[in-house]
């Protein structure tokens, strides 16, 4: 997981908490993963915006 041992992702957390404190981080983290979620939905239908007669050939 790009090179983070468990170390290094407890350190993280810590600062996270520290920063936004206990009562944000739940928030952060649906906000977060609704972003992620979005993006991956995005970069599926790009390719079938771009080249739309393609995709139609491909369905087939």
């Amino acid at each position: 997981m790009f090179g983070f041992g468990m170390p290094e992702l407890v350190i993280i957390l810590v600062i996270m908490l520290v920063i936004f404190g206990p009562g944000k981080l739940p928030q952060l983290g649906a906000s977060l993963g609704g972003a992620i979620r979005s993006f991956k939905k995005a970069a599926e239908e790009e390719p079938k915006l771009i080249n739309p007669d393609e995709n139609e050939k491909k369905d087939k």
